[in-house]
């Protein structure tokens, strides 16, 4: 008697999100939850049992991206011996190849209102994540400073990386190099830059990053 394979049940949050972002590149984002559902088939009760809301399905779309970089930064056994540094660089390169595998989608969502600030709403969750994983970084390294005096300030630090995030995600959204290369030359020299501005050895890597900026800005 043959047995039956098991089949994956599908999980309907991921095909509630899914469905989403595939709609509103093909129509534009959905006037309400009523019409959202009714286009692509979903009960409005299973989209409740998951989002509040449009707005909050946003949300929790780009912390699903942090999540999902995450879980795949914890499954290299190697991630651990990372310095803070390396972690850092590790993160950017994940996240901006997931956000690139999702590129369309996130150009859309945060495009879609003419005023940037509003549409820097649906980050909230990322940013609290974000900020949460420097303060994590900047802990660990204040680990082995006896001296208070040598420590780095952890609010000032996790605010530090949440905007060079959204300074490399500007830059990222206007690269258009050949695989995104030059959002990797970015990535490194801020990251390093960063470092070294906070272990009071900032000059040769803010002037590079600098000097790559401005020819960025002449170039384009």
């Amino acid at each position: 008697m043959a047995v039956k394979k098991k089949t994956k049940e599908k999980d309907p949050r991921v095909e509630i999100i899914s469905a989403y972002m595939e709609h509103v590149l093909m129509e534009g984002n959905p006037h309400s939850v009523f019409s959202f559902c009714k286009k692509n088939k979903i009960e409005e009760a299973d989209f409740y049992n998951h989002f509040g809301s449009i707005e909050s399905l946003k949300k929790i779309i780009w912390a699903d991206f942090y999540l999902h970089v995450e879980s795949l930064l914890l499954k290299n056994e190697e991630y651990g011996t990372y310095s803070s540094r390396e972690k850092l660089l590790t993160f950017y390169y994940t996240f901006f190849e997931m956000l690139t595998a999702n590129r369309s989608y996130v150009l859309y969502a945060l495009q879609e209102e003419k005023e940037p600030i509003k549409n820097l709403k649906q980050l909230t969750k990322l940013r609290a994540k974000i900020k949460d994983f420097g303060t994590e970084l900047v802990e660990a390294d204040n680990e082995d400073k006896q001296l208070k005096i040598i420590k780095k300030p952890v609010a000032i630090v996790s605010e530090a990386v949440w905007i060079q995030f959204l300074f490399l995600l500007k830059f990222w959204m206007d690269d258009e190099s050949p695989a995104f290369l030059k959002t990797d030359i970015a990535i490194e020299k801020s990251v390093n830059t960063v470092f070294d501005v906070f272990d009071n050895t900032p000059l040769d890597n803010i002037l590079d990053l600098g000097k790559f900026l401005w020819k960025e800005k002449v170039n384009n």
